[in-house]
């Protein structure tokens, strides 16, 4: 299994139509094939500067490959995440104990 999140600020003002368009657009990354356990997070802690996660899991490296090139996510990169995002820290994890 592989849990991939991603960190990030956005450019937009908290509350603009920017932001919102953007933001429900990451709901449809959920549809691509291979994503399971698809959540938007908001960014609590005081400790570092980010508003907002993603978060997903893949069942293994193949499912997540289709998803990293699937056509949806490359034109969700480009039209929305490459304008829209400040800043960003991406994590992928797999458990420990496999």
């Amino acid at each position: 299994m592989i849990r991939h999140s991603v960190i990030f600020t956005l450019k937009y003002a908290k509350g603009s139509a920017e932001e919102k368009d953007f933001l429900q657009a990451t709901e449809k990354l959920a549809d691509i094939p291979g994503v399971k356990a698809f959540e938007q997070l908001e960014q609590v802690s005081k400790k570092n500067t980010f508003d907002y996660g993603l978060s997903m899991e893949f069942a293994n490296q193949d499912e997540y490959d289709i998803y990293n090139n699937h056509p949806d996510h490359t034109a969700f990169i480009r039209q929305y995440w490459i304008p829209g995002v400040e800043d960003f820290l991406e994590i992928d994890y797999t458990p420990l104990n496999k």
